[in-house]
């Protein structure tokens, strides 16, 4: 049996309830991107609010809450300064990529290395041109 001095495994493992931060937001062209932070990697970042007029900003954001209404029932982006249309924060590590067959997989635990030439950069030109 280990001996711990301080926190063991568990406490660690269970100090941050949901560590990843995954956010989903579709381009003008209908492209589908994932943004995904883990909060105990001192090197991710993810940019939630762009710059804009306060209206445009979503006005709750909390660690932990998850957010699935960033289009109203006509199809319209509710927060036009969030990154994000939906977003969700998970105690789980899940990569998610389109495989050769067209199928969309997660990996849980396992790093995926996206191909740089599968898609656009994935800037939004106009958000009015998103339907």
């Amino acid at each position: 049996m280990s001996s711990y001095t301080g926190f063991t495994p568990d406490h660690i493992n269970g100090a941050v309830q949901d560590r990843f931060f995954y956010g989903l937001r579709r381009t003008d062209k209908g492209e589908l991107f994932i943004g995904k932070a883990d909060q105990l990697k001192t090197t991710d970042s993810i940019t939630i609010n762009k710059s804009g007029e306060p209206s445009g900003n979503y006005p709750d954001f909390t660690d932990g809450q998850d957010f699935y209404e960033g289009r109203n029932t006509a199809h319209e982006i509710v927060y036009e300064n969030l990154n994000y249309e939906q977003f969700r924060w998970d105690a789980r590590n899940i990569s998610y990529y389109v495989n050769a067959e067209g199928e969309l997989v997660a990996r849980i635990n396992q790093n995926y290395t996206y191909d740089d030439n599968s898609s656009s950069d994935g800037l939004v030109e106009s958000v009015n041109d998103i339907l």
